[in-house]
């Protein structure tokens, strides 16, 4: 076995060390729960009626509990093109557990938020706030205690931070998470992105831009750029939480028919009641975690993990922060360009050799824990291969010795630069990440006088009335968590992105957050303390000095005198879509670094 390498070992200490107290009483639950918890067999018989009385063929099976039950979690809707393909999922898993003397039933459904329909819209403050949601339906599915395993069905966004973060607290049962794959690549990356830039200097009507919108995101499947949704499928596979490298396998195929047909014929072997019992809590453990990590490190992945990641930790009792993960990114090379951070998608990363590719490069390099508990047998070992089909029947195969495409893939060796895509940023204006693996190392410091803004559209109304065409840092203040949900802030980035493009140094520094998607654009994102706690950016003004350093990790006003005013009001609260209903989740938020939730704070509050 590889040694692994000594920051990875020795980040993993930290975070052990950290979590001691917290983790012990996680596991201790996971127990408590699975000698004593409500489950099947505890139901009363008016109870357990209720649970099979429209169960048909599958009654005399669940009636006489002899067999796993596995409750189907599913975030299906058919508006998001990547959770679409979910609708005929259940019916399928039901003959596939019924292979292995099995049963299945639809335990319940989560809301499932399109960031991509959402974004620049009112809609998108509900945005992060949905993954607590999502959390809490989880939960509510599985408290019916009909079940001695489960399946999540889910892909994009918050969905499976939800997901994972409520199955948490049934950490006893084992679990799979089933993913749906990517549709196939559209239009070039390249060319959606110079018709949003054309659109956003006037220079494209709105026709050619939702031509070149449909022409990228065309068919079921996830969205092919690099964002939050990828990013997940990339994580899944790196905790060992899916059966070996599901995640990108186009929807519709007789090969992801038979990964989904695997994934419940392992759940029915790794229950209770066998030799090979994997309860999530057990799977999901600061190694885990760390692994996660290192795997957005390595593959550029999504800023929103910076959120995400600490909520997912938090509910298994696991206690990570910014500084993990910024030594886990100077430790760890980055392997890929997929778009933002290069012109080719996620079917050419896959193409390339894909996750089984980057499994084995990190596994090999030490770094990438390779002894967790995978719900597949064998540890991260299994991971190293790639799914195929052999006639009808799924096999799996070691990946190409060397890359297809190094313009998209490169080795441990060989890697596109030495350190991963995510940097912490501390400073007087507080903490904050940016997204390295896009930018340009002639933009990893920018210094400018700040154009202070409470209102993305706002931004947009100066960019366009040529106000911003210069040197400039727009700060975009009153977007945190407890002032409007932190949404996300994309709509901004072609508009940036020109103003980069005429050569000017342009930066953003926001306590919002930007799109999983962040692209070339150097930006300070997730900062706090937040402008409505009284952080430091409330008292920044038009003209101070910003200067936002990558490379020695800064983020500051030149003048600490400026720190000094009186912070700006704050605009009032938002009303319609909505977003009323979601204010207590902004009212009982933590910072973004905790992992900017509501409801795991309340939950350590007890």
């Amino acid at each position: 076995m590889t040694e692994l390498h000594p920051e990875i070992a020795a980040v993993t200490a930290r975070i052990v060390a950290r979590s001691r107290q917290t983790r012990q009483a996680y596991l201790d639950l996971v127990d408590r729960q699975r000698d004593a918890g409500t489950n099947r067999g505890s139901l009363s018989c008016g109870n357990l009626a209720h649970g099979f009385a429209a169960a048909e063929e599958d009654k005399a099976s669940i009636r006489a509990g002899r067999a796993m039950n596995i409750g189907i979690v599913t975030a299906y809707n058919d508006m998001l093109s990547a959770h679409q393909p979910y609708g005929r999922y259940p019916e399928q898993i039901k003959i596939f557990a019924r292979e292995r003397g099995a049963t299945a039933q639809v335990a319940g459904g989560v809301p499932a938020m399109c960031d991509g329909v959402t974004q620049g819209q009112t809609g998108m403050e509900l945005s992060l706030f949905s993954r607590d949601a999502i959390a809490m339906g989880t939960a509510v599915a599985l408290t019916h205690a009909m079940f001695e395993g489960a399946l999540l069905l889910g892909i994009c966004d918050k969905i499976v931070p939800g997901l994972l973060i409520g199955a948490l607290r049934f950490g006893h049962l084992p679990m799979i998470l089933v993913p749906g794959g990517q549709m196939p690549s559209g239009i070039p990356n390249k060319e959606k992105a110079r018709v949003r830039q054309l659109y956003a200097e006037g220079k494209a009507t709105r026709e050619e831009l939702l031509a070149a919108e449909a022409a990228s995101y065309h068919s079921p499947g996830t969205c092919t750029f690099y964002g939050t949704a990828n990013s997940n499928q990339m994580m899944m596979e790196v905790m060992g939480l899916h059966v070996p490298n599901a995640a990108f396998v186009h929807p519709g195929t007789r090969l992801r028919q038979q990964l989904t047909r695997a994934a419940v014929h392992r759940l029915t072997e790794i229950g209770w009641s066998g030799d090979d019992y994997r309860p999530l809590g057990r799977c999901i453990d600061e190694k885990a975690i760390v692994n996660a990590a290192v795997g957005l490190m390595a593959t550029g992945g999504s800023t929103n993990h910076a959120i995400h990641l600490p909520a997912i930790a938090r509910a298994a009792g696991i206690v990570i922060d910014w500084e993990d993960l910024s030594r886990l990114s100077a430790a760890v090379p980055l392997m890929t360009r997929i778009y933002p951070n290069g012109s080719g998608d996620v079917n050419d990363f896959a193409a390339a050799g894909g996750m089984p590719f980057v499994i084995r490069e990190l596994l090999d390099a030490g770094l990438l824990h390779g002894d967790i508990m995978t719900v597949a047998p064998g540890g991260m070992a299994a991971y190293r291969h790639e799914p195929v089909l052999d006639g009808e029947d799924l096999a799996w195969i070691a990946p190409p010795a060397e890359s297809r495409d190094p313009s998209m893939l490169r080795p441990v060796g060989d890697p596109f630069q030495p350190t991963g895509g995510l940097r912490l940023l501390a400073g007087n204006l507080g903490r904050a990440v940016i997204k390295t693996s896009a930018v340009e190392p002639d933009r990893w410091i920018i210094e400018a006088p700040a154009r202070v803004f409470d209102d993305q559209n706002d931004v947009l109304t100066a960019f366009r009335a040529g106000e911003l065409d210069r040197d400039v840092v727009v700060v975009v203040r009153f977007q945190g968590p407890a002032a409007n949900g932190m949404p996300e802030l994309h709509k901004l980035t072609p508009a940036l992105s020109v103003l980069q493009d005429r050569g000017h140094r342009v930066a953003l520094v926001t306590d919002g957050r930007m799109s999983g998607a962040s692209g070339k654009v150097p930006a300070a994102i997730h900062l706090y303390p937040e402008a409505l706690h009284g952080g430091p950016v409330a008292r920044l003004a038009d003209g101070d000095m910003v200067r936002l350093d990558a490379v020695q990790g800064t983020i500051e006003v030149l003048d600490p005198a400026a720190l000094d005013r009186a912070p700006a009001a704050a605009p009032l609260p938002a009303e319609g879509n909505g977003r009323e209903l979601f204010r207590i989740f902004q009212t009982g938020s933590d910072d973004a670094e905790r992992g900017a939730s509501a409801m795991l704070a309340a939950l350590e509050r007890g």
